[in-house]
């Protein structure tokens, strides 16, 4: 019999779910094949803006294994795709919500806006009867430019005339503008944050199927939160009791937020699947992946930063058009509002800050939340103006980022967050130990030696993580609960399975939440099942993004654990004649105080199946709890980075040199995990800086980058050896295991530092993202 394990919060113990992951025994959606199984293409439109004049289909259904052809007349009288967060403008008007169609009705609104469905016998069949339809456009003039969309001269949507959404606000702008009024130094700097496509290994994907026999339904589909893709395909768009919905999300490769929200895809494959009575399996390739998964960032921004001559921060003042694409996608109208604007105080004790965002429609993909969602544009802002006044004020960066740091905790900010706990003169030291900084200046002389341009920057993020509370989210705008659910299960042998509505797409949750169960009941690692990604097995849950799942997932299982454990304090009781007061639970056994009188763990739980010897007075049988977690605030992590880079200025080329990051993450549960977590982000948050970026042509709306040919993303050879640690740590005040987020931090902190490097190898104040060799090139050119 396997050894409890104690102890195993803090240690690195390897994935237990890579072993299927590894010899090939995943199971992802298009791995998934029903009876009677029949496929699904989507017909996508080859203009950016076009009305639909006529749409011929007979051909098509008459072509060889074809089930159903069906068009955006099909779901008239089906809801549009719902957006989950109601922002409303400074003048008290709701945002413009125009219906999101699931397949285009009237009118297409960007390139790869789907057209028609076919289904077929095979995807072959339907991809050939697609190219049977005939579709009569009017091609209309797009608009693509994030900052000119309200003055573009063309509507997106009729429901908003200039292109805007809304217009939103947080902070005192009288204060501000005040402040800025008689503030000796102010530093300016005008920016885009450049458009990134997602780039999940697994392409989305669905499979759905109907049952006539108890008029139930079945979806498979690649997804980050089963149960919130059930909720808003049943009660906002196709009117399906949720009783009758089964969505499965199996092994995910990936979801980066991009598999969040509810598409359209699935949702025409649920509605199908009744009418032609059999199940249909889609599968983007990655050309449709990169058309129409939602887009990340592309952000239009004009920031300032008030300061003393000393360089204290006096306010700050910001301007963003975000821009949302065709349609408003699930959570997109939070991201540059909620998600962003409440971040831009970061480390900092600035008393004064002013946040105007103007949402504007434009004929590209939907835009939404991406790694980070918001965080890394506030970083953003907040970094690369705060390291250009430390050069214009002559002070070094490291030094004005401690002259301003928040010191005494709870700390609540002037845009409606409140710090709870950090250290950030600790990691930003630890940091600046870890990069050496001391040698940079020995560094640089050998890079000049060689030709090459060398440059350091530094990057002091903090996010919001957890997404909650609920009460406080609703009253901002949220649509749903933010809260998370967790069931334990002990079975009469001792093994125990946990049910949680936290989903796992790459993370290692099977690994981590079974060292918390496990290390809590004193049991071995190995007889604690994970289970996810199941409405018809999962209680409920809101889902992984935000970086919550351990700090609102791992705490709604804890609480679970915890009744598991009261209840097998009284069942021990009875047991061991004493009263339920005097028993202790440790290391996996129940005992009396100051006795040596015990029983195990798995004495309690066959009892409790086979209640011979049991108070069924007082007890029902059975061990098996569950329990609900909404917390009281987000959890903020935070961190230090420094990055090094060399620059060749004849070509432009930038080389990350050196990387160095050190993040207060609470208290970690496998520390192994968080570094992978801290190196995937680190690696995306390079890549935003050097490499990545989604570009539409202005004049026809077609995507530029869409493909590996044209949309670089960062390979081995793009990226240092990270020099990566995580500090002693401030644990988290109001969740029960003390841990933050950690799974975007180094997506948010990174592109502040690589730009703020660059900048500074060159001598230039600013350079857009991404820099690229000709930008760098351009850049060195006009500062001659």
């Amino acid at each position: 019999m396997n050894a409890p394990q104690a102890g195993l919060i803090g240690q690195s113990v390897k994935r237990k779910e890579d072993a299927r992951f590894l010899t090939g025994r995943g199971q992802y959606t298009d791995d998934i094949s029903q009876q009677f199984q029949s496929y699904a293409y989507f017909l996508r439109s080859p203009y950016a803006h076009a009305r639909i004049l006529s749409i011929n289909t007979t051909a098509a259904q008459a072509a060889p294994g074809v089930l159903g052809v069906f068009t955006g007349e099909h779901f008239r009288a089906v809801g549009g795709l719902p957006c989950g967060w109601l922002i409303t403008s400074t003048d008290g008007t709701p945002m413009k919500e125009p219906k999101h169609p699931i397949l285009a009705d009237g009118k297409v609104r960007h390139v790869g806006d789907q057209v028609a469905m076919v289904v077929a016998e095979t995807y072959e069949q339907a991809k050939a009867a697609a190219g049977l339809i005939e579709v009569d456009y009017e091609e209309l003039t797009p608009v693509v430019d994030t900052a000119r969309a309200k003055d573009a001269g063309s509507s997106v949507h009729d429901e908003a005339p200039d292109n805007v959404c809304y217009g939103w606000a947080i902070g005192d702008k009288a204060a501000v503008d005040a402040a800025f009024a008689t503030a000796p130094h102010v530093t300016t700097l005008e920016f885009r944050n450049n458009r990134l496509i997602p780039n999940a290994i697994e392409p989305r994907a669905a499979n759905a199927s109907y049952s006539a026999h108890d008029e139930s339904y079945t979806l498979y589909v690649a997804n980050q939160n089963p149960h919130v893709e059930r909720l808003l395909m049943c009660a906002f768009v196709l009117g399906i009791p949720e009783h009758k919905m089964r969505v499965v999300a199996p092994d995910v490769g990936g979801g980066f937020g991009s598999k969040i929200f509810l598409y359209a895809e699935e949702t025409a494959l649920v509605w199908a699947s009744k009418q032609i009575g059999r199940p249909i399996k889609w599968t983007a390739d990655r050309s449709e992946a990169f058309l129409t998964d939602a887009h990340g960032r592309d952000h239009a921004t004009v920031a300032e930063l008030a300061t003393d001559k000393d360089g204290k921060f006096l306010a700050m003042r910001v301007n963003t058009t975000a821009n949302l694409g065709a349609y408003l996608s699930t959570f997109a109208s939070s991201v540059p509002t909620i998600l962003y604007a409440t971040l831009l105080a970061g480390q900092y004790t600035t008393p004064h800050i002013y946040c105007h965002v103007t949402g504007v429609f434009t004929n590209t993909a939907p835009v939404d939340a991406y790694r980070g969602a918001g965080r890394p544009e506030a970083t953003y802002v907040v970094e690369r103006l705060v390291e250009t006044a430390a050069h214009e004020l002559g002070i070094d960066p490291a030094e004005i980022r401690r002259r301003n740091f928040i010191h005494t905790f709870p700390y609540a900010t002037p845009v409606g967050l409140t710090y709870d706990v950090g250290d950030y003169d600790a990691t930003l030291n630890q940091v600046l130990e870890l990069a050496d900084v001391a040698g940079y200046a020995a560094r640089k002389a050998a890079s000049e030696a060689r030709g090459l341009k060398r440059g350091i920057g530094y990057s002091t993020y903090i996010e919001a993580c957890g997404l909650a509370p609920s009460n406080i989210a609703g009253a901002l705008g949220a649509r749903a609960g933010l809260f998370e659910a967790g069931e334990v299960r002990v079975h009469p042998t001792g093994k125990v399975t946990v049910f949680t509505g936290s989903h796992s797409h790459g993370q290692g949750h099977e690994t981590t939440f079974a060292q918390v169960v496990a290390d809590k009941l004193g049991i071995p690692l190995d007889d604690v099942d994970i289970q996810h990604g199941d409405t018809g097995k999962v209680l409920f849950g809101m889902g992984t993004y935000g970086s919550r799942s351990l700090s609102v997932g791992g705490s709604a299982i804890v609480k679970a654990v915890d009744k598991i454990v009261a209840k097998g304090k009284k069942i021990a009781a009875h047991l061991l004649e004493a009263a339920d007061t005097d028993i202790e639970f440790e290391n996996g056994q129940f005992k009396v105080a100051g006795t040596d009188k015990a029983v195990p763990f798995a004495s309690v739980s066959l009892a409790a199946y086979v209640p011979h010897n049991y108070p069924l007075d007082k007890l029902e049988p059975g061990l098996n709890e569950n329990a609900f977690y909404d917390p009281t605030n987000f959890t903020y992590p935070a961190g230090s980075y420094v990055c090094e880079v060399e620059v060749d200025p004849a070509t432009g080329v930038v080389r990350v040199d050196r990387f160095s990051a050190c993040d207060d993450f609470g208290n970690i549960v496998n520390p192994m995990i968080v570094e992978g977590q801290v190196h995937g982000g680190l690696a995306q948050g390079i890549g935003q800086a050097l490499l990545e970026h989604g570009v539409y042509d202005v004049e026809s709306g077609q995507l530029l980058s869409g493909s590996y040919m044209d949309y670089a993303m960062p390979r081995a050879d793009d990226l240092p050896q990270f020099n990566v640690v995580t500090a002693k740590g401030t644990p988290c005040s109001h969740n029960p295991l003390g841990v933050k987020g950690c799974g975007e931090a180094g997506a948010i902190g990174s592109p502040a530092a690589v730009m703020n490097a660059v900048c500074n190898a060159i001598g230039v104040k600013s350079v857009a993202m991404p820099a690229s060799p000709h930008t760098v090139w351009q850049a060195i050119q006009a500062n001659r």
